[in-house]
């Protein structure tokens, strides 16, 4: 079922409700999804991407009855990831020589996906337009590593449309496709979410694109996303989110995440808490058992932190794994500006903290000297030393 964007762009996307899971497991999902697809009725009719392979029968069988596949002028993918060209190829065996106009990264990784280098691909890059009819046009604007090489979005001039593709997205399903419909609580924790597990390594880069967008001067009335609610009210609130977001963002917050043994390490989590909402009341303090946690959920935390502080018992002279894969999670998100802090238990040889410290150093994190370290369940006065390590991070 198509649902009017704006005079003649309607969406003929996905509504994923049953989704809980993308990039493989790596990225949770906990209020279903969209993979939100475009179609454009002017003088030329232009569908602008597709959805995930697995809805391909549906996504054609929907758009047939939307337009005489025939008639369809030109395909427009902004970028080459599955989620958006999975239909692609049940798409083209009906339309085999319609032109897709993409980037010359997409080129690459459309064949490198799907094996048809036969496709009549047409590379396009910033600056580059299509006349559409109508005194409409579509002007392309490339965004490299927002969040892949081959990434763009997609201009539509008269109506003022930004096809943004994954920038400014939400992994939400909201049936009736507005941000401004959406629960604003929810809508806005699963953008930052977003952003912060996704789109924050490359936040140099959006800060400059999104400034290199504005020197644009074009007219934005809707921010038609790939995933989620589409902006049409103030769309620029987003787009300013994003701007703050990118530059080592920071709440009033500290992130406490560890994983215990026999609960020696918990001991000192949970007293590290204490002693930060102690010593400022007005610090918001997160506390996550990282084995039961979903890690994308706390990354968002430490997203919004200025400062961490990570333990856990020190196992056969390392870490416990769950944390070690945490700890590489971080590492590839690069968050910057924030101090970190360690702690944890050991039984016989204790070297848990120095990995700890070494693993956030690499991660980018400033930590802090201070830390506690006791041997085997920690004693009143090894808690103590909780007053010091929260004193420093809230420094």
């Amino acid at each position: 079922m198509h649902k009017l964007i704006k005079n003649n762009v309607t969406w003929v996307g996905k509504m994923d409700w049953e989704l809980t899971s993308f990039h493989g497991a790596d990225y949770s999902v906990n209020n279903g999804s969209s993979q939100n697809a475009y179609l454009i009725k002017e003088g030329k009719n232009v569908l602008i991407d597709t959805v995930w392979g697995p809805h391909a029968d549906g996504f054609v069988e929907n758009l047939q009855q939307e337009i005489d596949l025939e008639k369809i002028d030109l395909i427009v993918i902004n970028h080459g990831e599955t989620d958006h060209t999975g239909a692609l190829p049940k798409l083209m065996e009906r339309i085999p020589n319609v032109p897709i106009y993409c980037t010359a990264n997409a080129v690459k990784s459309l064949t490198g996906q799907y094996h048809h280098p036969e496709w009549n691909f047409n590379v396009v890059k910033t600056g580059d337009s299509i006349d559409i009819g109508n005194g409409k046009s579509l002007v392309f604007v490339e965004m490299r590593m927002l969040h892949w090489p081959d990434s763009m979005a997609t201009y539509m001039t008269g109506d003022n449309i930004l096809f943004s593709n994954d920038a400014f997205g939400q992994h939400l399903a909201v049936e009736e496709l507005w941000a401004d419909l959406a629960d604003p609580c929810t809508l806005w924790e699963e953008a930052i979410k977003y952003y912060a597990n996704i789109l924050n390594p490359f936040s140099p880069l959006v800060k400059r694109k999104i400034d290199e967008v504005l020197a644009l001067n074009l007219p934005i009335d809707i921010i038609a996303t790939s995933h989620g609610a589409i902006w049409r009210d103030n769309p620029a609130q987003i787009v300013e989110a994003y701007y703050k977001w990118s530059q080592a963002y920071q709440e009033d917050q500290i992130t406490i995440a560890y994983d215990s043994m026999w609960q020696g390490t918990e001991k000192i989590a949970h007293r590290i808490a204490a002693e930060v909402a102690a010593q400022s009341p007005s610090t918001r303090v997160k506390l996550f058992n990282i084995a039961t946690t979903d890690k994308n959920d706390i990354m968002t935390q430490v997203f919004k932190s200025k400062a961490i502080a990570v333990g856990s018992p020190t196992v056969h002279q390392g870490i416990l794994s769950s944390v070690s894969g945490w700890l590489e999670f971080l590492k590839e998100l690069k968050f910057k500006g924030k101090k970190a802090a360690v702690f944890g238990c050991y039984g016989w040889s204790g070297e848990g903290n120095q990995v700890l410290r070494d693993g956030l150093t690499e991660a980018g994190f400033a930590v802090v000297a201070p830390e506690i370290k006791c041997s085997w369940n920690p004693l009143p006065h090894e808690l103590d030393r909780a007053r010091e390590l929260a004193a420093a991070l809230l420094e």
